[in-house]
Parts: structure tokens; C-alpha cells; sequence
């Protein structure tokens, strides 16, 4: 039974956009009625993430700096999709341009909300198998590196707190579980 929403808008402002993001400052009314403020973020983006996973049970990673951490971090492949277009078919572009991989198989494993306190942005993952190696095309923008490692070390490299981005570590962990419980065909 869906519950109703106990918060009150009294006002709101748009207080920055630019073609990924809006900002928006809300005064409210919080749930026990008293007045205060909440900051929201809109993503005009779906988050897509990918884990290639090799019949050899390795996988790749993408280390790059990530300027909001101002740190440099290792994580699967990932990107943006417009919404209303197709995941998949980002999934199938952000694979190849930051890798240079093509699967030939792909199945849906999680969709997870990335940081619903303050932001509304839905991040969809992938299993990405059946791969074949061309050459990666990454964006101008992007400075990455590429590590092929056996998928367990990428696990402990989230056990290690070595990879922390979240969809990264929900991708991982999930793909960890589908193993260990036997639910992918391999």
C-alpha cells in the first residue's frame, strides 16, 4: 500500500541548471509540520553502469580522476542515457567507447537510486557477456585507464573499500551473488 507524502512544499526555487543537472531549493514543511528547507537535484540523465564479465570470469575496470572527489577512482563502466531512450543501447555505448568491448549477451541486474536524500537520479546496471575486443573510442573529456582483472579481485577491491562509487559497488556485489548462487548460464 503506497504511503502519502507526509512532506509539504511551500515554495520552491530553481537555483542553477546546466544541460545534466538542476538544483532546486524548496521551503517545506517537514513531516512532524514544521518549517524548514530541502535542496534537491534533478538528473536529466539515466546513470548506466556495466559489468563485462568474460567467460573466464574476468572483468574490467575504468580508472579515472573524478572531479567532484578530486580523487582518482577505479569503477565499471559507466555513462550517461538520456531519458526516454533506450539503457540498453547506452549500456551498449558506453561499454565499447570506454573499453572497447561488444557483448553479445546482456541482462538487466539492478536498478538502484544513487542518492535519493538529496537527488532523484536512477542508475540502471548490466551484466555485459559474451565479449569481443575492438578498440576503445572513450569521449575527449574522458582520461581513463583500463584494468582486466579476475572478477574476484574486483569484489575484493570493493571489500577493500578500492572501489567506492555506488554503482559500481551495487553492480559488483550483485554480480558476486548471481555467481555464488549459480543464476547465470555460464
Amino acid at each position: 500500500m503506497p504511503m502519502k507524502n507526509p512532506w509539504k512544499i511551500k515554495r520552491s526555487e530553481d537555483i542553477y541548471e546546466n544541460d545534466w543537472i538542476k538544483t532546486t531549493h524548496h521551503d517545506v514543511l517537514n513531516p512532524a509540520g514544521k518549517g524548514g528547507v530541502y535542496g534537491t537535484i534533478h538528473f536529466k540523465n539515466l546513470a548506466i553502469g556495466i559489468v563485462p564479465l568474460s567467460d573466464q570470469l574476468e572483468t574490467f575496470l575504468v580508472g579515472q580522476w573524478r572531479f567532484p572527489l578530486n580523487q582518482y577512482s577505479w569503477e565499471i563502466p559507466e555513462g550517461g542515457g538520456k531519458i526516454g531512450t533506450d539503457p540498453l543501447d547506452t549500456a551498449k555505448r558506453e561499454l565499447k567507447e570506454e573499453t572497447g568491448l561488444v557483448a553479445k549477451k546482456w541482462d538487466e541486474i539492478q536498478r538502484i537510486h544513487t542518492s535519493n536524500s538529496v537527488a532523484d537520479e536512477l542508475g540502471i546496471l548490466y551484466l555485459a557477456r559474451e565479449l569481443e575486443q575492438f578498440e576503445a573510442d572513450p569521449d575527449e573529456d574522458e582520461q581513463i585507464e583500463i584494468k582486466k582483472l579476475p572478477f574476484e579481485d574486483a569484489f575484493q577491491m570493493v571489500l577493500n573499500n578500492e572501489i567506492t562509487d555506488s554503482l559500481s559497488v551495487a553492480a559488483i556485489y550483485k554480480t558476486h551473488y548471481l555467481l555464488q548462487e549459480k543464476l547465470l548460464d555460464l
